[in-house]
């Protein structure tokens, strides 16, 4: 997505000239990468001469990338989306990986990338490894996921990421799920484990169910902003909602337009709610989802009162108050034929500094024995 995609509002100014902070920068939830593209615009030499060519221009590339770092940690810089949008960032705000990406029609066969050690993670791909990365996985947040974990194993050959990528996947396959504690959301909780790696791409089940989630990352980032949010903020719940596990995508799709499909058959005095909960392995992000008969300013607010809730009582249960969060969306059908449904956020981190006649009202209109919503902890 074009809002996880940074550059450079302006060149920063150095000295006496002016230092381009990477060619882009990759930005999603804590982690992010400074990607330095190197093309070979002119027609390929003898392989011998394509090597040296290709070693030095990866090494100034990661000198380049530790500069940017470097830089962004002193001087934090107004940062421009691919929505033309603009985001200060603060360099000491992430965790950095350097990506050196080659451009090239005919790399020789075994060339591996070398440069003088940084002082974070690096790693060189072609531009086909990138392309397969992003096809394969669908996610910004999945696929600086997995360069941080591939940038750990051995170094391998300029244009064998592919060939890493399906070994660590039928790694995660063979993994056995953690021991995680699902009683953190609370009573009736399940335990759901997929493959960090899939072995297929996103979506390959034959229906479009995994769309679900990349329309709701549209909504969100083409909604307007509240006067009291930020850039920041929406990149916040963007980057939480982008940490749904690929290989639970399509599943969580069929789930939502079955609740859409569902929450209108109600008297029309009535509203029907249906939530789905999900806690990741650290027990710090809750991500919870859910469908209503309809939106209005009444069922705004229950449903923020149910997110704060749930983020209270999770928070309650592991005792991390101020690394923890919890992000709501909310689907309402919509019955105007301009569009299916609308889409609500609400987000929430630390203490919430909520009273006890607070927190009584939420639980007598929430917590009643006939709720049934689905709970789910993910490793």
């Amino acid at each position: 997505m074009p809002d996880f995609v940074f550059q450079q509002a302006e060149h920063a100014a150095k000295g006496s000239g002016r230092r381009e902070q990477g060619d882009r920068l990759l930005l999603a939830g804590k982690r992010g990468a400074v990607v330095q593209v190197k093309a070979r615009t002119i027609k390929p030499k003898p392989d011998a001469l394509e090597v040296n060519w290709i070693q030095k221009v990866a090494a100034k590339a990661m000198s380049q990338a530790k500069g940017s770092v470097r830089q962004l940690r002193m001087v934090p810089a107004d940062m421009v989306n691919g929505r033309g949008r603009t985001m200060k960032v603060d360099g000491n705000d992430y965790e950095w990986i350097a990506v050196f990406l080659l451009d090239h029609p005919g790399v020789p066969e075994g060339t591996i990338a070398t440069w003088q050690p940084l002082d974070m993670p690096a790693i060189a791909l072609t531009r086909r490894d990138w392309d397969f990365l992003f096809d394969q996985l669908r996610s910004t947040t999945a696929v600086l996921d997995h360069l941080f974990r591939a940038a750990a194993e051995p170094p391998t050959a300029l244009g064998g990421e592919p060939v890493r990528y399906y070994e660590l996947a039928a790694a995660d396959a063979d993994t056995p799920p953690k021991e995680i504690n699902t009683e953190l959301v609370g009573q009736g909780g399940t335990l759901f484990s997929t493959p960090q790696l899939p072995r297929t791409p996103a979506g390959d089940d034959g229906t479009r169910a995994h769309l679900m989630i990349r329309i709701m990352l549209e909504d969100i980032a083409l909604a307007s902003l509240s006067s009291h949010l930020t850039e920041a903020n929406r990149h916040t719940v963007l980057s939480d909602l982008d940490r749904l596990p690929v290989g639970a995508r399509a599943e969580w799709g069929h789930l939502l337009l079955e609740m859409l499909e569902d929450v209108p058959d109600v008297p029309d005095e009535q509203v029907k709610w249906r939530f789905r909960r999900l806690l990741d392995g650290s027990g710090t992000r809750q991500l919870i989802m859910g469908a209503a008969t309809r939106f209005g300013r009444n069922v705004q607010g229950a449903f923020t009162a149910y997110v704060q809730l749930r983020h209270h009582e999770v928070t309650s249960r592991t005792g991390r108050v101020e690394e923890s969060s919890a992000l709501g969306i909310l689907l309402t059908p919509r019955y105007d034929g301009v569009r299916a449904w609308d889409t609500s956020t609400v987000h929430v981190h630390g203490d919430l500094g909520l009273s006890e006649e607070e927190l009584q009202v939420y639980r007598d209109g929430w917590n009643r024995p006939s709720d049934r919503d689905a709970r789910t902890v993910t490793e």
